[in-house]
């Protein structure tokens, strides 16, 4: 019998975990037979250092992260009887903002960004498994944001090109141009390290860099 903690026992070991889970419907554009969708992001500073170790890391080809998901949430999956689905390899792409929604761990930010109970707004997703057997999902926790005192996400925004009325991102892309914006890009995003869910997320700071290089090249 397959079990939640089966599988952050195949995850752990490849700085994964689960983030979330729900159960599939006749709707769902899914695999055949899938009852349960988990889906799979990083596991805080666990992950970076056992990626970055992998050969798809040191080849030099491009697209190392996808290529790294693929083959390692596509084994882990094999060894399942699952199905990996990918939020790359598009269009058309997996709806994994929705499905994120679904799982009720991750909630529309205030400034429209999801946010993890766990990872806040550094959440992020290599992957889902969609498994054959119903597994038991525990209840998810309140929205993070409820409780957030000031909600500095709305504020931090050194250009406020990320606001509550949406993502101005050529606004953004002009910021990191600057000599301001070099922290940005060196540390991750000000307004996903300003949530108090993030502060308390382990994520390494070269993970953000990476991740803010690729989008702003």
């Amino acid at each position: 019998m397959t079990t939640l903690a089966g599988i952050e026992g195949r995850l752990a070991p490849q700085g994964l975990a689960i983030l979330g889970g729900f159960v599939a419907t006749a709707e769902d554009d899914l695999p055949t037979g899938t009852r349960t969708v988990l889906m799979i992001g990083p596991d805080g500073a666990n992950f970076w250092p056992i990626l970055t170790a992998s050969a798809e890391w040191q080849d030099g080809a491009p697209d190392p992260v996808d290529r790294w998901s693929r083959r390692v949430i596509g084994g882990i999956a094999c060894g399942l009887g699952a199905k990996a689905l990918f939020p790359f390899g598009g269009p058309p792409y997996r709806p994994f903002f929705s499905w994120a929604l679904r799982t009720g761990r991750c909630h529309q930010s205030p400034v429209r960004l999801l946010v993890h109970d766990e990872a806040g707004l550094w959440v992020s997703f290599r992957g889902a498994l969609a498994l054959k057997e119903s597994i038991d999902l525990p209840p998810p926790p309140p929205p993070p944001c409820e409780a957030c005192i000031g909600r500095p996400c709305l504020t931090t925004c050194p250009p406020r090109a990320l606001t509550a009325a949406g993502y101005d991102v050529p606004a953004c892309h002009a910021f990191l141009d600057t000599p301001a914006g070099q922290d940005c890009l060196s540390n991750g995003c000000a307004v996903r390290r300003a949530c108090p869910v993030s502060v308390a997320h382990a994520r390494m700071r070269e993970q953000s860099a990476y991740h803010m290089g690729q989008f702003h090249r």
